[in-house]
């Protein structure tokens, strides 16, 4: 061990390897930052310079060595300077102390940019464009689930003497219509106390648990009402079966282009996967798997689809209580500010999640 080293490592072995360890970590950490803010390889000279690691650069290449051979860092052909790989992304977010807080202002802004939504449809909208505008990565916003949302009313309307239009309202603001061709003619009263009974068995339920609380509703009316009753129920039942491919928002796409030299080939290859929807779904539907509302962030080689191996998806569900309804999250290069991008996503997460909240 160079004397640089002994100096500092005064203790048991096991102090001495938390040491070593820890002081590998910020070397990590510097090489992460500085790379990220200048898109150059990092040389030992240049963390010594920019930061206060408190031991010599002959240290500070040594762990260099040392993190190289564990493959937390590569050196690029062109450059005798290091950069970050998958791995040393990965164990830099695993390490991450918290999250970077927005200023006061920023999330004044997120506040009052979301507070002017007008329906779901807007405030989806909008939170693509505002995730976008503060990470400056591409910004991907799942619609919230009727898989995982209760419903707030149900609305029945008269639009010709047999057909009827059926309103279904979330408590997320979710608003599904279906149009109803009933086998004879609905009068006002029926459609009145059809609307009144079905509402007093739905509303505030669970979407999951409504298929059994109206199964025998169409028994408690008259013979002579209960075709038309019947139909009014199935379409309701099969508004409720959602299609596996749920609707999502995307936006700021543009913004890959000033990343151009941060995927090793082209950015094609990122495009064409944006464009499947069903590939961003399963991603942003995998934070699911780690627990509802928490962050998820995937480096790299971490994401199954090949054209997304040089991206970073970091990914958080939102929701109006404890429980998501849904996922948003940003695509962008491995090459990424971490803390501020997971710090942005939160902030919209919970902005989001109130907003449904008190809708």
């Amino acid at each position: 061990m160079p004397d640089s080293d002994r100096s500092t490592t005064e203790g048991t072995p096991l102090e001495v390897r938390a040491m070593l360890s820890e002081r590998r970590l910020e070397v990590l950490r510097a090489i992460v930052q500085d790379y990220v803010g200048t898109e150059e390889p990092v040389g030992s000279k240049a963390l010594t310079e920019r930061h206060q690691l408190g031991v010599s650069p002959a240290t500070v290449r040594n762990d260099m060595a040392v993190l190289e051979d564990e493959g937390f860092i590569a050196q690029p052909h062109t450059s005798a300077g290091r950069i970050p790989t998958d791995k040393g992304y990965r164990l830099f977010v695993d390490k991450l102390a918290g999250v970077k807080p927005l200023s006061a202002a920023e999330r004044r802004a997120i506040q009052s940019f979301l507070d002017g939504a007008v329906d779901l449809d807007d405030v989806v909208g909008r939170t693509v464009r505002l995730l976008a505008q503060l990470t400056r990565q591409v910004a991907v916003v799942q619609y919230p689930s009727l898989t995982r949302s209760t419903v707030r009313h149900v609305e029945l309307l008269s639009l010709a003497p047999a057909r009827l239009m059926l309103v279904l309202i979330t408590d997320t603001g979710r608003v599904e219509q279906r149009l109803v061709d009933c086998p004879a003619p609905v009068g006002e009263n029926l459609l009145a106390d059809l609307r009144a009974r079905l509402n007093s068995r739905v509303v505030g339920r669970r979407f999951t648990d409504v298929p059994h609380l109206v199964q025998d509703l169409g028994d408690s009316f008259e013979p002579e009402d209960r075709g038309a009753v019947s139909t009014v129920l199935s379409t309701l039942l099969e508004t409720l079966v959602e299609e596996k491919e749920e609707r999502l928002m995307i936006g700021g796409t543009a913004n890959l282009t000033r990343f151009g030299h941060d995927f090793p080939l082209t950015i094609r290859p990122v495009l064409e996967a944006l464009e499947e929807h069903v590939v961003l779904l399963k991603l942003l539907g995998e934070a699911k798997e780690s627990g509802g509302m928490g962050m998820t962030v995937r480096i790299g080689h971490e994401n199954a689809h090949e054209g997304l191996n040089a991206t970073s998806v970091v990914s958080v569900g939102y929701g109006s209580g404890d429980e998501a309804v849904a996922k948003l999250g940003v695509v962008g290069p491995t090459r990424m500010d971490y803390p501020g991008t997971m710090g942005a996503v939160r902030a919209v997460a919970r902005y989001v999640g109130q907003i449904l909240a008190e809708s």
